[in-house]
């Protein structure tokens, strides 16, 4: 199997070594380096219907970079779009679901499906709409966050409140659902509770995050893409 390993401290990159007849694939523009005994192919994987799905759940291009050792063992370098931390993620035993922009790279004995969600996890929880990212097959998955990032082990009876924004990646065996956060007073003009709290986290952008429930692993980064997207923009204004 391809050996994946992440090299540099600040905007590392991910090393690829491979040997012979070995395939990964990686989200599109991904490859920054291989050598010559590697070949870069573009292919729709799994076929138009689950091209067009992936671009649904995950704006994902309808092609996939295809890294194939044709010509002898190589190696080659990958980078994700925003800068921050790379993370490489076994499955198999444990799969995941990936919000938007996770995904980096992976071996060829997985898959990336797509999964539906609830309409209140589609309308609110940002992960992709209606459709979300995961893995399937195993092998191993490369993701990445923006920033740094930490892994959570949520426990029985210990549920994790997290900001959608923050959430990379998510074991599938957990329960999942859009809450809103709590705050002293009504809100919404006069709106008190749990209502209240929704139209507050609504019309501020605040508040709305996903509870986790259950066992197993999340992994999250540090800084939020959507907020530091709008502060360089009025930083540009």
């Amino acid at each position: 199997m391809p050996v994946f390993s992440v090299t540099g401290d600040v905007d590392p990159f991910l090393h690829v070594s491979m040997k012979q007849g070995e395939t990964i694939y990686c989200e599109s523009d991904a490859m920054v380096m291989m050598e010559t005994a590697l070949d870069l192919k573009g292919k729709m994987t799994g076929g138009l219907g689950s091209a067009i799905m992936r671009r649904f759940a995950n704006g994902e291009s309808f092609f996939q970079q295809h890294i194939e050792a044709v010509r002898g063992s190589g190696d080659c370098l990958l980078s994700p779009t925003l800068p921050g931390a790379i993370e490489v993620v076994d499955v198999g035993a444990r799969q995941y679901l990936l919000n938007d922009g996770a995904f980096v790279a992976a071996t060829s004995g997985t898959e990336m499906k797509v999964r539906t969600q609830s309409i209140g996890n589609a309308l609110f929880a940002q992960s992709g709409g209606f459709f979300v990212m995961e893995t399937s097959g195993s092998g191993q998955v490369v993701v990445s966050g923006f920033g740094s990032m930490f892994q959570l082990d949520v426990e029985p009876g210990k549920d994790v409140v997290i900001d959608n924004s923050h959430v990379v990646c998510w074991d599938n065996s957990l329960k999942y659902e859009i809450s809103v956060t709590t705050g002293g007073g009504a809100g919404g003009g006069g709106i008190g509770g749990f209502l209240g709290n929704m139209v507050n986290s609504v019309t501020s952008g605040e508040g709305i995050v996903l509870r986790f429930s259950g066992s197993g692993k999340v992994f999250i980064c540090s800084r939020n893409r959507d907020a530091f997207l709008k502060w360089t923009s009025g930083k540009a204004g």
